[in-house]
């Protein structure tokens, strides 16, 4: 057996189940209605700790970067907490589970998905931060001759999540480009100008782009640089290139926690922001610790996670241009905590003209301005950010005026 095939083993067996894949579909289909996703066994009869110590659940993707660094790097100690070893799962919905479920206490979530839990499930969870900036990228099959969006046409991509920055910045992309996104059995024949999408687990996105499945992915890092390192990928457009600094994945908190124990919540943000201005400082020992060759908290090896996190060069990325406005200044992944309410504003107004598949009527006469205000806490991360600065320095903070800023989308 090769060694892509090894590593691609090691992937499936640590990342993602058939039984996740199905969980996530049917929830992003909106099949679980009324409730917040249907519960495994083992979540549903698990007891919700009533105890102070700091349990994070995750999925295997840099995006998870502050919660892993907070933990591997101590902070938490530092602040006087208690942390377990994060709880590695295999899946947008069974992290849901788990967190409605009172087992973990701290998560990241892609950002859209905290809106469709407070809104359309009457969740109490709450943004708390950004877990990053940037960190996304497209990237299309060898056999495609695409050097642009326009490439895609009556083509086949995968995306990780009908709720995600992945389906709403791609669909941006495409609308930009005169193209019509769809979702279709992939038999189904495609007019011209259409795209069809399809959601599908990250590890399974290159050994498809390998095998001509699928012709392009957008999904989160490291599964880019895995794409292109072992499946032949190319890089056709990093999402952070055309959203400036965009956020992606966000730290969430149970709403009802933090009004109970604002002191222990306070502790844990400020180990949060120190973890991001670390990350955004180191990126390349952070990247090696996380790998499965530092501390095994993702299961890519160390050559990939490096390049997923520090590899972002115009020059090596011309051809197709992937990288068209170096004038923003960012990098592959990025780390800023604060969570500008201009973004959600953005993304709730987005999320109103994505194509997702399943019911999406809970964002009619959603208020953007309404979201910012009751979903986000910025309390406690503007505490934590006075106590550890630095992260001023990442890409696209006004020190001057670090709490605003204007979006700026470019396709």
């Amino acid at each position: 057996m090769s060694s892509y095939d090894d590593e691609l083993k090691y992937i499936e067996q640590h990342e993602m189940s058939r039984r996740d894949f199905m969980l996530d579909m049917m929830a992003a289909g909106g099949l679980f209605g009324a409730g917040m996703t249907l519960p495994g066994a083992g979540v549903a009869n698990m007891a919700v700790p009533d105890d102070e110590i700091v349990r994070i659940g995750y999925l295997p993707i840099t995006d998870a970067t502050a919660l892993l660094v907070a933990h591997g790097m101590g902070f938490f100690e530092d602040e006087g907490l208690k942390a377990e070893k994060p709880t590695l799962i295999r899946g947008w919905s069974p992290l849901v589970e788990g967190f409605t479920a009172g087992k973990f206490n701290l998560v990241h979530f892609l950002k859209p998905i905290p809106v469709w839990m407070r809104y359309n499930n009457g969740f109490p969870v709450k943004i708390m931060s950004w877990a990053h900036i940037n960190g996304s990228a497209l990237v299309v099959g060898k056999h495609v001759d695409a050097d642009d969006f326009r490439g895609l046409a009556g083509k086949q991509v995968a995306v990780p999540y009908w709720y995600s920055m992945h389906n709403i910045v791609l669909q941006i992309a495409l609308r930009e480009a005169g193209l019509k996104p769809v979702i279709k059995d992939q038999k189904e024949p495609l007019a011209p100008d259409e795209v069809n999408l399809m959601i599908m687990p990250p590890p399974d996105m290159p050994p498809a782009l390998a095998a001509k499945k699928i012709d392009a992915f957008i999904v989160a890092e490291p599964f880019n640089a895995f794409g292109e390192l072992k499946a032949g990928g190319k890089m056709l457009r990093f999402t952070g290139d055309i959203w400036k600094n965009h956020p992606c994945c966000v730290v969430c908190m149970n709403e009802n926690t933090v009004a109970a124990k604002p002191e222990w919540t306070q502790k844990v943000m400020n180990a949060i922001v120190r973890a991001e201005v670390y990350a955004q400082e180191n990126k390349e020992e952070v990247a090696r610790m996380m790998s499965k060759d530092g501390k095994r908290y993702l299961p890519m090896p160390a050559d990939a996670v490096v390049r997923a996190m520090t590899y972002y060069d115009d020059k090596a990325y011309a051809a197709p241009d992937a990288i068209r406005h170096p004038e923003y200044g960012n990098g592959r992944i990025d780390f800023s905590p604060f969570p500008y309410p201009s973004a959600t504003r953005m993304i709730v107004e987005a999320m109103n003209e994505t194509l997702v598949g399943g019911d999406k009527t809970f964002l009619a006469g959603l208020d953007p301005q309404f979201v910012a205000d009751d979903l986000v806490d910025y309390k406690h991360v503007k505490a934590a950010m006075a106590k550890y600065p630095g992260w001023e320095k990442a890409p696209g903070v006004d020190p001057a005026n670090p709490y605003e800023r204007v979006e700026v989308v470019q396709v």
